[in-house]
């Protein structure tokens, strides 16, 4: 901590402006100093608040008490300031995002403090194994909601009361040595393998937002990794063309579920035919399927919303889902994508013979005797329930060599061969991206190596305006 002597205060200033939401005169009042010739300043909301803070700058100048150079404040209060650990802070950062946070955010922050927590112990006396650690502050220490039911279960607890002793203080994390140990820590993986480019960049934002939220309540001076260079693993936002099914084999893909389990055949389709996300197509209502007007038609689908599975204690409500507004998109908009007439053929059939929840939804859960499926309550598929599906139709339908490379590993996979055929059919990309949900940039950025024949054709357009070209000369 640089200290000195050197100090000069001013008179309390009002200024007088008005309340945002009221639009009545209000006054606030600042109080500034100068510390070594820097200009420091805080605003109250009153005029006594303000006087019994430049009360206590006043009564330490007179008493000789040195001054901390980088918070402007006497020594004791400085220290004060800085005493708030890495767990109090990161707690604190938690609950105040909480409530504006999504379920699958707030579990996406939970796992990233962990990481960074793990790197931050000022000490590994006595500690809990790391497992245990782990499992302690992403479930409990991170958790908003389990903390407010009560204490932490009892296989918990010493390890939670450990952490909270242990970690560094916020003012350690000024040396830029312990922010990139941090950053390593987040680029591995438990295995002690190394994270996805993606992986590592949500952590770090994280990471980040915790140490601006520190600036922000002047706990710290500035940013801690403005000063350090770190390279994160480079972000390959686009697909690889491997994982895209053909039509070929995307229909045979889709023939081998329907052939095992008829009531998944749509939902696939759904990804394939109308590049649906997965969580799209769980949301997907029987009102919000638009029948074509004629026998072998187009269709509409009327999108207006997601069904993501975020597990117990995370969401506002009870239950392991949450709905939610489309992919970056306002909580009331919707999105129009037209339903080809493959597609209309397996949601009419599947219409018929497995009927919708009772809450309206296509794709639920079902159970029943005899192979007799019968909607539940209407839970959403699990992942695991269609995850497995899509593996067997794999095993079934591709190659020993296909099935070890990535192609259409993933049931999103088949998102990505829908918009990769729509692409190099020739539909214009500001069209393809208000269907797929995406901005044209992103759009072009993510399947830029998916569009085949572009080159051909635009050369093929050239040879012939040359032609015309020299016809005009002959």
């Amino acid at each position: 901590m640089n200290i000195t002597y050197d100090v000069r205060l001013w008179a309390i200033r009002e200024h007088v402006g008005k309340d945002r939401k009221t639009g009545k005169p209000r006054s606030t009042y600042r109080v500034r100093w100068l510390v070594a010739g820097r200009d420091f300043g805080e605003t109250f909301q009153t005029r006594a608040l303000a006087e019994s803070f430049r009360s206590k700058l006043v009564t330490a100048q007179r008493e000789g008490v040195a001054f901390d150079m980088a918070s402007g404040l006497p020594e004791p209060m400085a220290r004060e300031l800085n005493s708030r650990s890495w767990y109090e802070h990161a707690v604190a950062y938690v609950d105040m995002k909480w409530p504006h946070a999504s379920a699958k955010h707030r579990k996406g922050v939970a796992e990233s403090l962990t990481g960074a927590t793990m790197s931050l112990f000022a000490t590994d006396r006595g500690a809990p194994s790391d497992e245990v650690l782990r499992r302690a502050l992403n479930t409990y220490v991170f958790n908003k909601a389990r903390r407010d039911e009560g204490p932490p279960p009892e296989e918990l607890a010493t390890a939670v009361a450990w952490a909270a002793r242990n970690t560094v203080k916020l003012a350690a994390l000024a040396d830029a040595a312990l922010i990139r140990k941090t950053l390593d820590g987040l680029a591995v993986l438990l295995t002690g393998g190394t994270a996805s480019a993606s992986t590592v960049a949500r952590k770090r934002a994280v990471f980040s937002g915790a140490l601006r939220y520190a600036v922000e309540l002047g706990h710290l001076e500035s940013h801690p990794m403005a000063r350090v260079k770190w390279t994160a693993p480079k972000n390959t936002d686009e697909v690889d063309r491997q994982v895209v099914a053909n039509p070929k084999q995307a229909r045979a893909l889709l023939a081998a579920v329907d052939s095992a389990m008829p009531e998944l055949t749509a939902f696939f389709g759904c990804m394939y035919y109308a590049a649906l996300r997965p969580e799209e197509a769980l949301h997907l209502r029987e009102d919000e399927y638009e029948r074509p007007k004629e026998a072998g038609g187009w269709g509409w689908l009327h999108l207006t919303g997601a069904t993501v599975a975020v597990g117990n204690g995370w969401g506002d409500g009870e239950g392991t889902i949450e709905h939610r507004s489309l992919k970056h998109r306002g909580r009331n908009a919707t999105r129009d994508v037209p339903v080809a007439p493959a597609l209309c053929v397996l949601l009419d059939r599947h219409l018929a013979e497995h009927p919708a929840g009772v809450n309206g939804r296509l794709f639920v859960t079902r159970r029943g005797p005899g192979g007799k499926y019968r909607p539940t309550a209407g839970q959403p598929l699990t992942n695991n329930a269609y995850g497995t599906a899509w593996r067997k139709a794999r095993e079934k339908v591709l190659t020993p060599a296909q099935q070890r490379s990535p192609l259409a590993r993933r049931p999103y996979d088949l998102r990505h061969a829908a918009v990769s055929l729509w692409l190099n059919a020739g539909v214009a990309a500001p069209q393809v991206a208000e269907w797929a949900g995406h901005s044209v940039h992103v759009l072009m950025k993510v399947y830029a190596k998916c569009i085949d024949g572009q080159q051909d054709a635009a050369k093929k357009r050239i040879e012939n305006a040359l032609k015309d070209d020299e016809q005009g000369l002959v």
